[in-house]
């Protein structure tokens, strides 16, 4: 089953919706065949669409499955996988985690759109108006509620203890945060904020952008 799957990402120094299910299965040791698409590329929409349904990435390709969704992506994966709980494992901690995973999925645009993903660079110090320190606020607040009420509890340094798909769809944040800060945040999202930024996936996934940029491709 596993040897299967292809994950069909693009950039790694820019695409924050492919770095979504690729920590997410580089962490819990799931594996699959990686094709990189470079999104900066006069070709790049018609090569994606060749491989995608949506014509964007990421998407996961599973014997005659295709997934193109990285929530949905996460979703099967936790279907397939129900022993390794990508999911928090308590029935009330699941249902907040899938919140704060359905609210980065549709939300935080202003956030989004303002600050797009450069996983390469840290200290930029960029601020953007109202509506981006309002999805800062809102999405601290997620953050400290679920350290509050689940991470600590559970005796781990992420949202609900251990790693899971609440934390791999936060995981662009982590990055922007970086690039565009720094930021002055409590002492526990300080911490979570290092927790992430030091897990093994996504240092890897940071040396696959690091390639990228010392391979010029960001020049200019």
């Amino acid at each position: 089953m596993a040897e299967n799957f292809t994950l069909i990402i693009g950039n790694k120094n820019l695409s924050s919706w492919s770095l979504r299910p690729w920590v997410l299965m580089t962490h819990f040791e799931i594996p699959f065949t990686e094709k990189m698409i470079r999104l900066d590329q006069p070709d790049s929409r018609a090569t994606i669409k060749d491989v995608s349904p949506s014509g964007l990435v990421p998407c996961l390709i599973h014997e005659d499955t295709y997934i193109w969704d990285s929530l949905a992506i996460a979703e099967y994966l936790a279907e397939l996988y129900p022993d390794k709980h990508l999911w928090p494992r308590g029935q009330k901690a699941r249902a907040l985690a899938r919140c704060l995973a359905a609210e980065m999925h549709s939300g935080f645009s202003s956030l989004r759109g303002t600050w797009p993903m450069d996983f390469v660079k840290e200290g930029k110090g960029l601020w953007g108006g109202p509506g981006v320190r309002k999805d800062i606020t809102r999405i601290v607040t997620l953050w400290e509620d679920a350290l509050e009420r689940h991470g600590a509890s559970l005796g781990g340094p992420f949202l609900f203890g251990r790693f899971s798909i609440a934390d791999a769809m936060y995981a662009p944040v982590v990055s922007r945060f970086r690039t565009y800060g720094p930021l002055r945040v409590s002492e526990p999202i300080a911490n979570y904020l290092e927790a992430m930024w030091t897990l093994p996936a996504m240092q890897e996934w940071g040396e696959g952008a690091k390639k990228e940029a010392d391979a010029g491709w960001y020049r200019g």
